[in-house]
């Protein structure tokens, strides 16, 4: 039995996540971030780079939000 997530993340939001994920990723590996804060934001940069990889958001769906551009696979 599969399950199928539709997306609801369109291709801004997606590059944004990417986007902040490398920044964040960035500042760790040449230690301009460290610490508790470091590690925090590092797992954030996870979750952004994942979410944008998978085109899925869990926080958007209680909320009714979908940034795609197009709807129509919905």
């Amino acid at each position: 039995m599969r399950m199928k997530i539709s997306s609801n993340m369109g291709k801004t939001d997606r590059l944004l996540r990417l986007l902040v994920a490398l920044v964040i990723g960035g500042l760790v590996y040449f230690d301009k971030i460290d610490g508790p804060l470091g590690n925090v934001l590092l797992l954030l940069a996870v979750v952004f780079a994942i979410t944008a990889f998978f085109r899925f958001c869990p926080l958007y769906v209680p909320f009714k939000m979908d940034t795609r551009e197009d709807k129509a696979d919905r």
